[in-house]
């Protein structure tokens, strides 16, 4: 099954209501009004639950299995997508897909974490969690954007980098650390979007940029609740105290100033509908990169500079 814990009183009301319609169909009975009572109901339960989320039922929203991946997005608001493989040194990490398409009529470079939809599609993708050739992978398509005078568009999905022997063995932390320097100098324009989870270093491998734009229930921290939660309490179970302590939501982020913009999602989260969030994901990153373009090179390299080094810093 693919619903939450919190989500259960929805759906035993949608079940209700469900069968409710097909015993009215099959017994030529009336029952509009009953079912109209509980339509109305379930419109109050559901605004109740999703608009007072906590924290951490917003980081179950944003692993919701159902939810859109950065190849759905890109399949949905891009055209003419050609994937480019391999890092040129070791391999092709397919927890991270990357190339070129069309935004409309805007040539662009687009990058982003891919997770999959089954147990074998997931050991495929790694479950998101990319190896060192990935980010450089991504570096390299990046910086022939760069070459070429293409903007960046990132989709940030994974629950952090891969920590395995083989991938510290190639470098995980070099190759990610190196990716920060770069992008922070790389001279073409960068939009990064968190559309699902934002996991420590392996979403930041890919995450620096001119702006960041995070939907709604997804998160952005230096480390999963769970982590937080072992490290700190040595339980696992408290993941949701972690999950407040973090600070790792959009509202948070973007009142710290740390991400430009919070995009709204329809109320039950980004799978509910696919395409109303695409077409948002869309038009802010339109609107975004028209700002970004109007920017002299030397000026937008600055202000990324700038928006990096304020990150951290408080006034008492």
């Amino acid at each position: 099954m693919n619903e939450l814990d919190f989500e259960k009183p929805i759906i035993e009301l949608e079940k209700k209501i469900a069968e409710l319609k097909k015993f009215s169909e099959s017994k030529k009975i009336d029952l509009s009004i009953e079912i109209k009572r509980l339509e109305e109901k379930l419109e109050t339960i559901r605004h109740n639950i999703f608009e007072n989320l906590t924290p951490w039922q917003r980081v179950q929203i944003a692993r919701h299995p159902l939810r859109p991946y950065t190849l759905d997005y890109i399949n949905i608001i891009m055209n003419d997508f050609i994937e480019f493989h391999g890092d040129r040194l070791f391999g092709d990490d397919k927890a991270i897909v990357g190339g070129f398409a069309l935004l409309e009529k805007t040539k662009v470079c687009v990058l982003g974490h891919q997770k999959g939809r089954d147990t074998k599609e997931n050991i495929y993708r790694n479950f998101g969690c990319a190896h060192p050739e990935g980010y450089r992978k991504a570096l390299r398509l990046m910086q022939m954007a760069e070459k070429f005078k293409i903007p960046v568009i990132v989709f940030i999905d994974t629950p952090g980098a891969y920590p395995g022997i083989g991938a510290e063995e190639r470098g995980q932390a070099h190759s990610i650390a190196y990716n920060l320097r770069e992008m922070v100098m790389l001279k073409t324009p960068i939009v990064v979007v968190v559309i699902g989870e934002g996991g420590s270093g392996g979403a930041l491998g890919m995450g620096v940029g001119d702006r960041i734009l995070m939907l709604e229930n997804s998160y952005y921290s230096v480390i999963s609740p769970e982590g937080c939660a072992a490290i700190l309490w040595r339980d696992r179970s408290k993941a949701s105290e972690s999950a407040e302590a973090l600070r790792l939501t959009a509202e948070d982020l973007l009142e710290l100033g740390i991400i430009d913009e919070v995009l709204a999602e329809p109320l039950g989260g980004a799978h509910r509908n696919p395409e109303e969030v695409a077409e948002t994901i869309k038009k802010a990153i339109k609107r975004h990169l028209k700002e970004l373009c109007e920017v002299p090179l030397e000026e937008l390299l600055a202000q990324r500079y700038r928006k990096y080094r304020r990150i951290g810093v408080w006034k008492e």
